[in-house]
């Protein structure tokens, strides 16, 4: 008799993470794919998902993170587990999440010690079938609407044009850099609000997605902008000639902004500078800036991680985990965005995970294998791998029947057969050495030189 493949989800215990990795609606879906969901209690309390929810959806609560990793294939996380969480998990345990691939070297030692695989759904391939997969999207989608929001709380005026019998209130102008996903969703956000909103990109492609939301495009338009897109739909680093011309023309832009959303990111490399002090020098007095990239060293040098600050007359903002709070919302997106990936890895005709290394998706998000260093960011060469198969670690295995012996083929036919075996090895050689296929490109939320961040 075999037991059901266990899905784990512990309480998220990183500084300021209210998000959760699995939702009762998820939790439900999991175990109608055939497994068994362990939830720590008060797992899901920051976002609203109390514990009652996921037992009348068929999970089992645990009492702590240790019990609810117990004989699990799989631990479902936001953010990477801590060492304590990892140290707990039996060996070949699959760890899925925003694991942070860019900064991972610190913690191979214990995915090594505890021959973990890590799977890192912030590479997820810019593929129509992964899309439904893709975390970046769908947290900063959400983080470029509650950067308008918050933007809206610092400032000290309306968005909308007023007209009233006491006279009449100017709308707000909102200027949004980088029209990734993020950016796209605060240039529609702050549309609703009633502001005057503009935009820019260094790709030329975002001018009219830009305008289809009623915003204006600003950008420096040369041949190098022609080329401003990576084959994965994110923007290049610029040269240092493109840069100075646009910094000329968003300092120009952005002394009559009365706010300014920051979204450029460029995965594994620091923020590019966008706003410099000189620049938050001519704003005018209540102006709001908002930091999207602080966490990377920001878009703007001067704003502080985890703080809202007001240098030269002009509110800062600078919160490093904006998903987070909205927490319900992003945790129902990102739990879906969990539950497809499992959905495709999941065998259907027995409780087991299959993970082919050569599938694109597989390939593009595994860091770690049984605790081995596989990705091409740690300087691993492409090889061959096989396809394995992660079974519950409860399932009871069967003894292998014994193999007949084969008759020995005929001598005669030794001389005619040695010329073909000898082109087929040579084929199966061949294969073997075939370099995996091309790197996948590097995901993170949209962004312009940018990519908007998650």
């Amino acid at each position: 008799m075999t037991t059901a493949l266990t899905i784990a989800i512990c309480k998220e215990r990183a500084t300021g993470e209210k998000r959760v990795a699995a939702t009762p609606e998820t939790v439900k879906k999991l175990i109608g794919l055939g497994a068994r969901v362990v939830v720590e209690k008060g797992a899901g309390h920051a976002a609203s998902y109390l514990d009652d929810a996921y037992t009348a959806a068929g999970a089992t609560l645990a009492a702590n993170a240790a019990a609810a990793v117990k004989g699990a294939a799989v631990l479902m996380c936001v953010q990477r587990p801590d060492n304590a969480v990892l140290d707990a998990l039996a060996p070949k345990t699959i760890v899925l999440g925003a694991v942070g691939p860019y900064d991972f070297t610190a913690a191979l030692p214990a995915f090594k010690k505890g021959k973990l695989t890590a799977l890192a759904m912030e590479l997820m391939p810019r593929i129509t079938r992964a899309q439904s997969m893709d975390i970046l999207s769908s947290q900063a989608n959400l983080a470029g609407y509650r950067a308008v929001l918050d933007a809206a709380h610092e400032f000290g005026r309306a968005f909308p044009m007023m007209m009233t019998a006491a006279g009449t209130i100017s709308p707000a102008r909102v200027f949004v850099m980088g029209a990734g996903v993020a950016g796209l969703q605060a240039i529609a956000t702050a549309r609703r609000l009633g502001a005057i909103v503009s935009a820019t990109d260094v790709r030329p492609i975002a001018k009219e997605q830009v305008e289809s939301l009623g915003a204006t495009f600003i950008m420096v338009e040369n041949e190098e902008t022609k080329a401003a897109e990576t084959s994965g739909g994110y923007a290049k680093e610029m040269s240092a000639a493109y840069q100075k011309a646009q910094a000329q023309l968003i300092a120009d832009t952005i002394k009559k902004q009365d706010i300014v959303i920051c979204t450029a990111l460029i995965p594994g490399r620091p923020a590019p500078v966008l706003v410099s002090e000189d620049m938050v020098k001519t704003m005018k007095a209540g102006s709001v800036i908002v930091d999207l990239a602080v966490t990377q060293g920001g878009n703007c040098p001067i704003s502080e991680s985890g703080k809202v600050v007001e240098k030269h007359g002009v509110r800062i903002i600078g919160y490093d985990n904006i998903a987070s709070r909205i927490a319900v919302d992003s945790s129902a997106l990102y739990a879906r965005n969990l539950y497809n990936f499992m959905q495709s890895i999941i065998a259907k005709d027995k409780p087991a995970i299959t993970l082919d290394p050569q599938d694109e998706i597989v390939k593009a998000i595994m860091l770690t294998h049984d605790g081995e260093a596989v990705h091409s960011l740690f300087g691993v060469p492409a090889k061959p791998a096989t396809k394995t198969t992660a079974k519950p670690k409860a399932v009871a295995k069967s003894k292998p029947a014994a193999k007949k012996a084969e008759p020995k083929k005929p001598a005669a036919n030794k001389a005619a057969a040695k010329p073909k075996a000898k082109p087929a090895i040579k084929s199966a050689a061949k294969s073997a050495t075939k370099p995996v296929a091309k790197k996948p490109a590097v995901k993170a939320a949209p962004k312009t030189a940018l990519k908007s961040v998650k």
